[in-house]
């Protein structure tokens, strides 16, 4: 009898560790170290048709990449709402409000990539999912990717979102007449293999 019951829990190891398997493959790539003093992730747009620009102060990148192994690649971005800086106290201050970031119940942002494709040398696009105020939309990032020193590599790029598709400026800011819908979002990221 113990034989059956020594034989039935080997078995369910051995499913427990195939069903586990995908799981270890999805993040087979090198994994990958953000130098924070060397890379920015920002914003622009308008406002009473002027332009402004602003960053975060506080991001976090977990990152595995190898070009040999997009399918074992991915991308995990988090960013701080609430260290949104535009260079004007009023208008931070808007931001974390209710018609906008509504940080006290959205105080993170996420971006998380599905898929890589290279389109040449240096240029390349990621499938993602960009998750803001609680709404998450597929998009498409196109960014370059540079070598730099010492294995380092730099990646550059921007993606251009409709902020009412977030739920971003509500009321009488969802039109666009004071603010405009269009947001550019701006990186630039320097990274080094994790020893």
């Amino acid at each position: 009898m113990s034989r059956w019951t020594n034989s039935g829990r080997s078995i369910r190891r051995a499913l427990a560790l195939i069903l586990a398997l995908p799981i270890g493959l999805a993040w087979a790539a090198a994994a990958w170290r953000m130098d924070p003093a060397e890379s920015r992730l920002g914003f622009a747009g308008t406002q009473a048709g002027s332009p402004f620009e602003g960053t975060f102060a506080r991001f976090t990148v977990d990152l595995h990449f190898d070009p040999a192994d997009l399918a074992g690649s991915k991308a995990i971005v988090i960013i701080d709402m609430t260290s949104a800086r535009t260079g004007s106290a009023e208008r931070d201050g808007a931001l974390q409000g209710q018609d906008w970031f509504a940080t006290a119940r959205w105080p993170e942002a996420r971006f998380e990539t599905r898929a890589f494709r290279p389109l040449d040398d240096e240029r390349w696009e990621a499938d993602a999912t960009l998750t803001m105020r609680g709404v998450a939309r597929p998009v498409v990032l196109a960014f370059t990717l540079q070598p730099g020193e010492a294995g380092a590599r730099r990646a550059r790029g921007e993606l251009v979102v409709d902020r009412t598709d977030y739920g971003i400026g509500q009321g009488q800011w969802a039109s666009g007449q004071w603010v405009g819908k269009e947001v550019t979002i701006r990186f630039d990221l320097r990274a080094a293999p994790q020893p």
